[in-house]
C-alpha cells in the first residue's frame, strides 16, 4: 500500500530488489548474489578502489545514445534532401576523455565557455567542429576562440558583433557565426504558443534579429551562417520545438533575400527519464517532426532547407551516469497528524555532488546496490551530509525497509549536470569520475583530496 506521504506519481514496487526500466543504463543489472553490476563491473569493486561519492559513467550506453540521436537526425534530414550536424553540449559533462569520445562519434561540440572550450580542445578534436556559447563571452574567450579557429561563435548580443569582429579583424581571418534568437517560444513553461516572452538574458528579440545580421554582414571577417535557438531544457513534448521551428524558418527566409544562409541550429533541450513517471518521446519521431516542418515552412516560403545543427547533452549522457554513494546513517521520522513514516537515508555527498535537486526541486531514482533484500519497501528520502535542510537528492523513494550503514545506494540518470554544478560546500571534496565498459573501470577524473582543497589557500600554515 502507497504511504500517505508518498507523491501521487510514486507507486510502491512489488519487489523492491526491482530495476526499472528505462531509468538505468541496460548494463545495469543484479549479478547472482544480488550486488549491481554497472558495465559488467561490481559497484562494490568500484567503491572499494575509487571511493564513494563516484561518478559512474556506462561508456557504451554514452556511444548508443549518441549514435542513435546521430542516426534519428541524419534519417530524418536526408528523407528531405538536407543535411544534420549534431553538437554535443559539454554543458552536461565535459572532460578530455568525452571530447575524444565525441571526436570517435563523428559528432561536433558546443562549448558555452572559456573553460569548456579549454576542455575541448585539450581533447584533441579539430576546433572547426567546435562551437562556443554564452551570454556575456570575454574579449579573452572570442580571442582564443578567434585564435584557435573554432568552427563557430555564436552571437549572443548585439555588441558581440563587433567584439568578434575586432578579434578576427585583427588576426585577418574570418569568423563563422550564428546569432541566438529568442523565439518567445519557452517549452519549460508548456506554453508553447507564447509570443512575447523576451525577459530573460538568452538572445535577440526577432524584431531586432534583421539588423543585427545587417552588422554582421556588413563586416568582412565574419561569415553568418545562420540563427540558433534553444527553447529550454529537459522537453519530453514537440509542439515547442515544432513553434519555434515555424518561426525560425519564416525569419531565415526573410534574411535569405540579402544573402545565402547555409544552416540553421534548432539548439537540444530533449528530455529523459528520471523516474518511472517519465515518458520522454522516442528521439526518432522529435527529429522527424522538428524537419518535417523546417521542410514544409521552407517550401511554403521558397527556400532551400538549410543544414540543419541540433545540441543534445542531457539525452545522452544524463541516462549513461549512475552514482554511488555509502550509507551512513539511518532514521525514521513521524511525519503528520497520521504520523505516518519517512525512513531518512543519509548518504556520505549530497547538494555538492547533485545540486540539481535543491536548484530545481529535481526529483531522481535510487535503489539498493550493494545487495538485496527479503524486507518490505519503505518510503525513503536520500538526503546528504551538508548543513542544510534542503539537501535532498532523492526526495521521494521506495527502499528496502532494513537499508543500514555502509550499504551502496545508487541514484540513476546523474551523468548530466551533477559533475558539471559539482562545488566544495562545506569542503567536500569533488568525487572521481570512472567510465566502465564490459568488465573494466577507467578513471576519467581522479576525485578531490583535503590537500587540493588546501592548495588554494596562500595563508595554509606550511
Amino acid at each position: 500500500m502507497n504511504s500517505l506521504l508518498a507523491p501521487s506519481w510514486l507507486t510502491e514496487p512489488n519487489d523492491v530488489n526491482a530495476v526499472a526500466t528505462g531509468i538505468w543504463p541496460a548494463s545495469f543489472k543484479r549479478d547472482a548474489e544480488g550486488q549491481i553490476e554497472i558495465g559488467g563491473v561490481a559497484v562494490g569493486d568500484l567503491a572499494a578502489e575509487f571511493g564513494t561519492p563516484l561518478y559512474v559513467l556506462d561508456k557504451d550506453e554514452f556511444f548508443a545514445r549518441a549514435m542513435r540521436i546521430k542516426a534519428a537526425f541524419h534519417a530524418a534530414a536526408d528523407r528531405y534532401g538536407t543535411a544534420a550536424k549534431i553538437y554535443y553540449a559539454g554543458k552536461a559533462f565535459l572532460c578530455t576523455e568525452i571530447v575524444r569520445w565525441v571526436d570517435e562519434l563523428g559528432l561536433y561540440l558546443d562549448a558555452s565557455s572559456g573553460g569548456e572550450l579549454a576542455v575541448a580542445l585539450a581533447g584533441g578534436i579539430d576546433a572547426k567542429r567546435v562551437g562556443l556559447h554564452g551570454n556575456n563571452k570575454s574579449h579573452s574567450e572570442i580571442g582564443k576562440a578567434v585564435t584557435a579557429g573554432l568552427g563557430v561563435i555564436v552571437i549572443d548580443s548585439e555588441i558581440e558583433v563587433e567584439r568578434i569582429a575586432s578579434s578576427a579583424g585583427a588576426q585577418d581571418v574570418i569568423q563563422p557565426v550564428r546569432l541566438r534568437v529568442n523565439t518567445g517560444v519557452h517549452a519549460h513553461t508548456h506554453e508553447y504558443l507564447a509570443t512575447a516572452r523576451e525577459d530573460q538574458k538568452f538572445g535577440i528579440a526577432i524584431a531586432d534579429v534583421p539588423e543585427v545580421v545587417a552588422k554582421i554582414r556588413s563586416h568582412k571577417h565574419l561569415q553568418f551562417l545562420g540563427l540558433h535557438s534553444h527553447i529550454g531544457s529537459q522537453i519530453f513534448a514537440v509542439e515547442g520545438f515544432v513553434e519555434a521551428a515555424k518561426r525560425l524558418v519564416a525569419l531565415h527566409a526573410e534574411l535569405s533575400k540579402d544573402g545565402p544562409i547555409p544552416e540553421l541550429n534548432l539548439g537540444g533541450g530533449f528530455g529523459v527519464a528520471y523516474t518511472p513517471a517519465d515518458r520522454p518521446k522516442d528521439i526518432e519521431e522529435i527529429a522527424f517532426a522538428i524537419v518535417e516542418t523546417v521542410a514544409e515552412e521552407c517550401k511554403k516560403l521558397s527556400v532551400d532547407i538549410p543544414v540543419l545543427c541540433f545540441e543534445p547533452g542531457r539525452a545522452i549522457v544524463g541516462p549513461a551516469g549512475v552514482t554511488l554513494y555509502n550509507v551512513g546513517t539511518t532514521k525514521d521520522v513521524l511525519v503528520g497528524e497520521n504520523a505516518d513514516v519517512r525512513k531518512y537515508v543519509s548518504i556520505d555527498g549530497g547538494m555538492s555532488d547533485n545540486a540539481r535537486p535543491a536548484l530545481y526541486e529535481a526529483d531522481y531514482t535510487a535503489c539498493l546496490a550493494s545487495r538485496m533484500s527479503t524486507e518490505p519497501a519503505a518510503l525513503a528520502r536520500v538526503v546528504g551530509k551538508h548543513c542544510e535542510s534542503g539537501d535532498i537528492v532523492v526526495r521521494d523513494s521506495y527502499l528496502p525497509e532494513d537499508i543500514s550503514p555502509n550499504d551502496l545506494l545508487a541514484v540513476a540518470t546523474t551523468g548530466a549536470y551533477c559533475f558539471s554544478l559539482a562545488s566544495n560546500y562545506n569542503y567536500l571534496a569533488r568525487p572521481a569520475v570512472v567510465a566502465v565498459s564490459r568488465g573494466k573501470a577507467d578513471l576519467l577524473v581522479r576525485a578531490e583530496t583535503e590537500v587540493d582543497l588546501l592548495s588554494r589557500d596562500v595563508k595554509v600554515s606550511k
